[in-house]
């Protein structure tokens, strides 16, 4: 039993994969589906029972039609023997029937000619009809070669007599009639339908693409929702929570900015104060110390707020920025060097993108001898690569450091630590402009940060 069960559960994870992936991966391909899916059945339906049920006993009964008036020729010319007679029964037939027939005097078929046949749909109902109606003679059946009509020959005791049915009497073209017209309403309704879905995904999508800007740190005009009623509501939410995200920033990055901001003026009168005083005070290099890092606390902190202001997008040359930020590393007296693809664009907000390598590369400078920057881009994405040759960063802190004020060092130093600012502020320009930042180890031993932003 537990064998049966194992094989049960990967019959039907398979048979699951499978039709998950024929189904289309879209919501407009999945509509499609639910719109084609049930008018294709109900069209295979329609026609089974139509050709199985309709078509069959029409042609079933227009061929013993046929059998019946070539029975009642044969009957007519048995009971009235003469010249005459024939020739008066063969016109009946050629006016009131509509049969060309003919007799051929003396002729005989050949031997095997009523043997069962390989008969078509048409001929195979004549077939039983003439059985029926003329169980002792034989007959033979064929059809022309333009399929017009269908020959009969029919063994009488003088001769052979031959009928040629036209088709009109063995088929109906209402079948085909019946056919198109189902198929003409069927595409005439499958059009009004997906004119009426893609019209329905038009807000769907524009919801989708406001959201993907925004979430990239885009722009976003508000638009008016429009749709079902649903898709309206999901619209009008959306407008709602961007407004409060953005007045969540704006007023946040206010209040660190005016707080950094006044901090500046008692720190201005201190250094007035400690200029003031005596050279012989051994307290004042001490307070000079305190006060030289106080302003390289509130410089952290409007370097954070600026990163949180709004900057517009433009287009921008990756590899020209790159240059120019690796250039002022190297006067600095950093080794870096850069491996990036020639003429590279791509729509960022260029100040704040470039204060985050700034500051990776400024971080990563603290520790290391030597940085590499990669530069790679594809299609779809652009991935950046900064490694390093320091110490690296133990894998249990690696999501600390991205937190505001959090510092390796834990002598609170300046010098060596920082404000704790500088991941905080990459993290959150690569995430407005839609990215993702991780760090992980080098291959040159050290720390690599890794960044990738779509295109």
């Amino acid at each position: 039993m537990g064998g049966l069960t194992i094989i049960r559960e990967i019959y039907h994870q398979i048979t699951a994969g499978f039709i998950k992936n024929l189904m289309p991966r879209t919501l407009f391909g999945r509509s499609i589906l639910i719109v084609v899916l049930p008018i294709l059945l109900l069209q295979i339906l329609v026609t089974y029972i139509f050709y199985e049920r309709h078509w069959d006993d029409v042609a079933r009964r227009l061929a013993q039609g046929v059998a019946g008036d070539v029975a009642a020729v044969i009957s007519l010319r048995d009971r009235f023997p003469g010249a005459t007679a024939e020739a008066d029964i063969l016109n009946i037939a050629r006016g009131q029937m509509r049969l060309a027939v003919s007799i051929e005097e003396g002729a005989q078929l050949p031997e095997g000619s009523d043997k069962q046949q390989n008969y078509g749909f048409l001929e195979s109902h004549l077939v039983n009809a003439l059985k029926e109606s003329l169980p002792a003679r034989p007959f033979n059946i064929s059809t022309n070669k333009k399929l017009e009509s269908v020959i009969l020959l029919i063994q009488l005791p003088d001769g052979v007599l031959q009928v040629i049915v036209r088709d009109k009497r063995l088929f109906s073209t209402t079948t085909y009639i019946f056919v198109m017209w189902m198929v003409a309403i069927s595409l005439v309704l499958l059009g009004v339908a997906l004119l009426f879905l893609r019209n329905q995904m038009r807000p769907i999508r524009q919801l989708a693409t406001a959201a993907e800007q925004f979430g990239k740190g885009q722009f976003v005009e508000d638009f008016k929702p429009s749709g079902a009623q649903e898709i309206r509501s999901a619209s009008r939410a959306f407008h709602v929570m961007k407004h409060r995200i953005l007045r969540q920033i704006t007023q946040r990055t206010e209040m660190l900015a005016g707080v950094s901001h006044d901090l500046r003026t008692p720190l201005t009168r201190m250094k007035l104060q400690l200029a003031m005083m005596p050279e012989s005070d051994e307290s004042k290099a001490s307070l000079e110390g305190d006060v030289a890092d106080m302003e390289k606390m509130v410089e952290g902190y409007l370097a954070f707020a600026r990163g949180q202001e709004a900057e517009a997008v433009e287009e921008t040359n990756i590899t020209e920025l790159f240059q120019d930020t690796v250039m002022n590393a190297r006067r600095q007296g950093t080794a870096v060097s850069l491996e990036a693809p020639k003429n590279l664009h791509a729509e960022i907000r260029p100040s704040s993108f470039k204060r985050c390598i700034t500051n990776l590369i400024s971080n990563a400078a603290r520790y290391a001898t030597e940085i590499w920057i990669t530069v790679k881009a594809s299609d779809t994405e652009m991935i950046i690569l900064i490694d390093d040759d320091g110490p690296g960063i133990p894998e249990k802190k690696r999501k600390d450091v991205f937190r505001p004020f959090f510092r390796l060092d834990p002598s609170r130093n300046m010098e060596t630590g920082g404000s704790g600012l500088g991941m905080t502020i990459a993290r959150d320009v690569i995430h407005g402009h839609g990215g993702q930042i991780s760090l992980g180890d080098s291959p040159v031993g050290g720390l690599r940060i890794e960044i990738r932003l779509p295109l």
